[in-house]
């Protein structure tokens, strides 16, 4: 078997952007992986954030999505914490097992994490991820990562941050242009990206709103960045990493009919069920994924104002079926905003996190 570490360095001198799966916590999960590899997948797959305190352990189940790993690409194991010592005593546990890097997570908007001044809250203390970074560097021997935003509630700080990130020799940083504060709501600013391109040493991968071949290469001409990482986008679509490589060698874009994303959606059922869960929690476990497929399905909102509804699997396939049981091209792409508010089906809260891609959990209960 292929080294990791000799893997993504490979990836990183080639000729082609860098293609990655981006980290979804209970979301982009072992399942999903073995799922998307099936569409062609990424090159390179990010585990879900490892949670890193005093007393914390490996979870076994993230772990399993670098033991088991099904994708045959390199796999970067994320952390998540501000614990010195823990931090460094995790990255060493996760160099016992085949990984191609080490990643901190600065970026995660999330309250519960950010107001324990984890994930996107150490933006706010530059000196504190100054001390992180130089202690993780002495410790990951192999290549190790950093994923952020642009700052915790303004973007200034992006020119502090930076010569912070070139000072401790990191091997890949992948910038998400938004402000924790702007979770997923704002417009991107590739323009901040663009800045880190320029002022790092390694390579900088682009973050945010890439749902399709064309904003693919829009965000790489704007950005120049090495890669692109695609979370979002990949749930609702995961012909998209193939779809951008079909792209880039001038080839037409296949997209996939109705049928073959019904095809998809029950996949991804059979994918994440469990013996153990109730129909009913599957059904509701799957309007996580649906929360960001359906965004892309059909422009009036009636389709998640539907499966919003249902509590069976034969409703929840019924409705899918309703919507896509044709044979008609399908770009996937998230349909505008103002077209999509026009329709009395959902209301405004629920179309938003529709667009935006907020928890499956509050799209529900909206």
């Amino acid at each position: 078997m292929t080294n990791p570490c000799v893997q993504f360095d490979a990836l990183l001198r080639g000729p082609e952007p860098l293609l990655v799966l981006a980290p979804m916590q209970d979301v982009t999960d072992l399942p999903f992986w073995r799922l998307l590899s099936r569409y062609g997948g990424a090159d390179v797959y990010v585990t879900e954030y490892f949670r890193v305190h005093a007393t914390s352990n490996l979870e076994q189940y993230i772990l399993r999505s670098i033991t088991e790993n099904p994708t045959g690409r390199p796999v970067v194991a994320q952390m998540i914490g501000n614990d010195i010592p823990a931090l460094v005593r995790t990255a060493r546990e996760l160099q016992q097992h085949p990984i191609a890097a080490v990643d901190l997570n600065l970026g995660c908007p999330a309250p519960i994490v950010y107001r324990k001044c984890a994930g996107g809250g150490l933006l706010r203390e530059p000196r504190k991820i100054d001390a992180i970074l130089g202690a993780l560097r002495e410790a990951v021997d192999a290549k190790f990562t950093v994923k952020t935003r642009i700052g915790f509630d303004d973007p200034a700080v992006f020119d502090e941050l930076l010569p912070i990130f070139a000072k401790h020799s990191l091997d890949l940083l992948t910038v998400h242009g938004r402000t924790v504060a702007e979770m997923y709501r704002a417009e991107v600013h590739y323009d901040f990206i663009a800045r880190a391109v320029a002022a790092m040493p390694c390579p900088v991968i682009a973050n945010g709103n890439v749902h399709s071949p064309a904003s693919a290469a829009a965000v790489l001409a704007q950005t120049g960045a090495r890669g692109l990482m695609i979370g979002r986008g990949a749930i609702r679509n995961p012909w998209l990493f193939d779809q951008i490589r079909q792209h880039r060698r001038g080839e037409p874009v296949r997209l996939p009919t109705g049928r073959e994303v019904l095809a998809y959606i029950e996949a991804l059922y059979d994918a994440v069920c469990t013996p153990d869960v109730g129909e009913p929690a599957q059904v509701q476990m799957m309007k996580k994924y649906l929360n960001y497929i359906g965004a892309g399905i059909e422009s009036t909102g009636r389709f998640l104002h539907d499966i919003r509804r249902v509590t069976t699997r034969a409703d929840f396939f019924r409705v899918c079926a309703e919507h896509l049981d044709h044979d008609r091209p399908m770009p996937l792409e998230p349909f505008r905003p103002a077209v999509v508010a026009e329709s009395p089906a959902c209301s405004p809260k629920v179309l938003r996190l529709a667009q935006h891609g907020e928890t499956a959990s509050e799209a529900v209960d909206a």
